[in-house]
């Protein structure tokens, strides 16, 4: 099994906007794990926003292998909930490892 984790930096300044971004890549990227065959889990927190300089929003997705993560990553749905992703963030940092 394959852990990936996604952290986020939110690019609005307005911590209302930045609750709904957060929100709709929640709804969007966890729709997911219905979607896409190979995914175990998948869940998106936001930060609890008690420490400065935080990441603002992590995804952690468990995939059955890494040909289910490489096919997790191409599929069309995935695609999708990342083009509003990348229109609401301004950086992230990704890791995998094998469980």
């Amino acid at each position: 099994m394959i852990r990936h984790i996604v952290l986020f930096r939110l690019a609005a300044d307005d911590d209302a906007q930045r609750r709904d971004d957060a929100q709709g890549m929640a709804e969007r990227l966890e729709a997911l794990q219905m979607q896409i065959p190979g995914i175990q889990s998948i869940r998106v927190d936001r930060d609890l926003g008690l420490i400065d300089g935080h990441w603002d929003v992590a995804l952690v997705s468990e995939h059955d292998d890494n040909a289910a993560l490489e096919a997790y990553q191409v599929h069309p749905a995935h695609k999708e909930a990342g083009e509003f992703v990348t229109s609401v963030i301004s950086d992230r940092a990704v890791v995998d490892y094998s469980l």
